[in-house]
């Protein structure tokens, strides 16, 4: 289980879903659990902290949907916020920019409102938030040369 934990950061609801794949008892895993705790193999706020930079910068994940998937992970909600927190204002504001800009101009519609609801449906799925995401499909439409 050390060696699990060291290849990459993991939660502890991860290294309990593996530890169910061995057939050892509950005293047994608990005291695995302790050990990688003592041993620092295992941290939930390291964990936390690095998924949302991670998240953020590689896969361009809003922080709706990095709340999400840390709160699926059982992560607490003060973790949840402390790993938000890390993510640089803006650096979230231009990478937001950027991906809004790139996406409208990648998507291929003729139809003015088919076109507005792929780019919010795509934002939205990467966790952006909904009030940044309508207000710059509203931006975008309104400043767009008619078809």
């Amino acid at each position: 289980m050390e060696h699990y934990c060291a290849y990459q950061e993991r939660c502890h609801a991860e290294v309990q879903q593996k530890l169910k794949e061995y057939a050892i008892s509950t005293a047994e895993k608990d005291e695995i659990i302790v050990s990688l705790l003592q041993n620092n193999y295992l941290n939930e706020e390291r964990f936390a902290l690095l998924f949302a930079v991670s998240k953020f910068h590689q896969k361009k994940w809003g922080k709706v949907r990095i709340k999400n998937e840390l709160k699926a992970r059982q992560i607490s909600d003060f973790l949840i916020q402390k790993a938000l927190k890390e993510i640089n204002p803006e650096e979230y504001e231009v990478t937001f920019e950027q991906l809004a800009a790139f996406q409208w101009e990648q998507i291929r519609e003729t139809n003015a409102l088919k076109k507005k609801k792929k780019f919010c449906d795509y934002l939205l799925r990467k966790g952006w938030e909904n009030d940044r995401v309508f207000e710059k499909a509203h931006e975008f439409e309104k400043n767009a040369p008619e078809l």
